[in-house]
């Protein structure tokens, strides 16, 4: 088994700390270690630090070598350019397919915060197997405990199968972030929250990909013979520069046969925007998730964090507040997705040194 950690996004929602050579990914956004440390340290108990990938872009790529120094250099995959998930997947399917030709992959983002070590493994365990035995593509899907309207969900039918204990259903059908209506009907239904975590064998991800992306998996065979060869990032850069961004769930997911999921029974959260830190942070007794030389007085409900200088917070409710060291965000703790406006702001005007 391999596992493959998704490094390149922007993270642009947790602006001002997460900047274009420090994403949301390399910061201690949760915990003490940053998101990518708590990734990989999740799944080595399955899967040992040589067969673990990480593809990421050129901003960050030191960073990441530098927070990972146990990961070999050359399982660090540099993207030339942002392509979304089905360009990063094909990329990292080929080069395992070199090193092992019947290699199963588990794929994950590298910012996603998850409640239960050993539950998740237990999952990544049962989908292995499923999709080892059925030749298919597993996604994990999360049980709703709301009416979420910022996450995709999955529509499961029959059950196929029980791997570790656990059930394993095909998939009917992949559906967008729904309207408020709509997402309270799919908590009475057969849906999941899809997570973003799939496993898959290198070899049936590759094969779909080949049927219903056939122009990036031609333009990615010179890739996968350039491998190991002085040539690579030549060839990589000619690829990434005439292929379309497109998601492995639009891509493919949505259309194969293939697809299974099961379901992740442990706490799972995006991470997507700065109230989502307040959903999945201890509060204190005025319900505030505070981080740093933080005072407050009658202010509840805020997420505030500021590492270096005091902040002082009065009758203030709902709000974050992130200081850095040449940015501050105040933000209706509502308005938490607009963050990502106030980065194309600040890009629109030129300043891109607070980028």
């Amino acid at each position: 088994m391999y596992g493959v950690i998704m490094a390149g996004g922007r993270g642009t929602r947790f602006w001002p700390r997460s900047r274009t050579a420090t994403p949301k990914q390399l910061l201690d956004i949760i915990g003490e270690k940053t998101m990518i440390q708590e990734t990989v340290e999740r799944i080595s108990s399955l899967i040992p630090r040589e067969r673990i990938i990480i593809v990421t872009g050129r901003e960050c790529a030191d960073g990441v070598q530098q927070q990972l120094p146990d990961i070999p250099k050359e399982n660090i995959l540099i993207e030339p350019v942002g392509r979304n998930t089905a360009p990063c997947i094909c990329l990292a399917a080929l080069w395992i397919q070199r090193r092992q030709p019947e290699a199963t992959m588990v794929v994950l983002p590298a910012d996603h915060y998850i409640g239960d070590k050993k539950t998740f493994c237990n999952c990544i365990e049962a989908a292995c197997e499923a999709a080892q035995k059925n030749d298919s593509l597993v996604t994990i899907g999360i049980t709703p405990n709301c009416p979420e309207t910022g996450y995709g969900y999955i529509q499961y039918g029959d059950e196929v199968g029980h791997y570790h204990g656990r059930g394993v259903y095909r998939v009917k059908k992949f559906h967008e972030k729904p309207q408020l209506e709509k997402a309270c009907e799919f908590l009475q239904g057969t849906f999941l929250w899809n997570s973003g975590i799939f496993v898959w064998k290198a070899a049936t991800i590759l094969e779909e990909i080949k049927t219903f992306l056939p122009d990036i998996y031609k333009v990615f065979l010179p890739v996968a013979s350039s491998i190991g060869t002085a040539q690579f990032e030549q060839v990589l850069a000619a690829a990434y520069d005439s292929i379309e961004a497109i998601s492995i769930d639009y891509g493919v997911m949505e259309k194969s046969v293939k697809v299974l999921t099961l379901r992740g029974e442990f706490s799972w959260n995006d991470v997507g925007s700065w109230s989502a830190i307040y959903d999945i942070s201890a509060k204190d007794e005025q319900k505030n998730v505070v981080r740093g030389k933080v005072v407050a007085i009658d202010a509840e409900r805020i997420v505030a964090y500021s590492p270096k200088k005091l902040t002082a917070i009065i009758g203030l409710k709902d709000v974050i507040v992130v200081d850095s060291e040449d940015a501050l965000l105040i933000c209706a703790k509502d308005r938490a997705q607009d963050v990502k406006k106030m980065v194309e702001l600040l890009e629109e005007k030129g300043m891109k040194e607070y980028l």
